[in-house]
């Protein structure tokens, strides 16, 4: 018995408008693409961001007091990870200018650090960590926000999330600060194993950046006014009034 096999592009469709492969292209998740576009065979291992660093990289900057503010975090014993991001709303571009990442330590320590960069600061944090801890059974969400971290639960829809991480780094409205060593060394590892499936190894600010995005920003708030005020009183320019 002979075989022959035949495969066809979406270029091969003729009802296909350009706006529809568009907007299929958007919704399909990138492992996905070259099977779904070309009719190319894929088990769907290989980079979950396969964007050029030069792409989403820069160098670090001033940025204004009223660009808001927000984190992401992603909690445990192993390891906790944190990362900021400034949304310049004009661009619709987020940079990401620190990041925390630090294992087996009390909460107390990590949210001293955290708290360091600005306690008035919302985080998206991991919803699952409402459950207990592996260390001591606690709820580590809740020993968080006892300490005074300012917290929401991010939404955790992980497909969703890299789709929308992805876009931004792709289309340059998510830029990562080149000082950010940990996070750039993770999103250039982060990848899916030969069945599709995103490897859950050294991926801690790539689940923070998630929460950041997909939910922190919508919480992002800009420095108080008595910080404006304090700079204004050290003689420096107002960022609201540029007096």
């Amino acid at each position: 018995m002979s075989r022959h096999l035949v495969t066809a592009t979406w270029d091969d469709v003729p009802h296909l408008t350009g706006q529809q492969k568009q907007d299929l292209w958007d919704s399909v998740p990138v492992h996905e693409r070259d099977a779904r576009t070309k009719g190319i065979p894929s088990l769907g291992s290989g980079a979950i961001y396969p964007v050029a660093p030069e792409v989403y990289t820069c160098d670090p900057f001033e940025f204004p007091d009223f660009w808001p503010r927000a984190y992401g975090l992603d909690v445990g014993w192993n390891k906790t990870a944190a990362i900021w991001g400034v949304w310049d709303r004009d661009s619709d571009t987020v940079y990401c200018y620190s990041e925390y990442y630090q294992g087996k330590a009390e909460p107390s320590i990590h949210a001293d650090a955290i708290k360091a960069r600005g306690n008035w600061i919302t985080g998206a944090i991991d919803p699952a960590s409402a459950g207990s801890s592996q260390l001591d059974g606690r709820k580590l969400a809740d020993e968080y926000r006892k300490l005074e971290l300012n917290l929401v639960n991010a939404d955790n829809a992980v497909e969703a999330g890299i789709h929308a991480v992805h876009q931004r780094l792709s289309a340059g409205r998510l830029k990562i600060f080149r000082t950010l060593q940990s996070t750039l060394a993770e999103l250039r590892l982060y990848h899916r194993d030969e069945n599709g499936k995103v490897v859950k190894e050294n991926d801690h600010l790539c689940d923070a950046l998630r929460y950041l995005v997909m939910t922190g920003l919508m919480h992002g708030q800009t420095a108080p006014f008595d910080d404006y005020e304090d700079d204004y009183h050290n003689g420096a320019q107002s960022p609201v009034t540029g007096y």
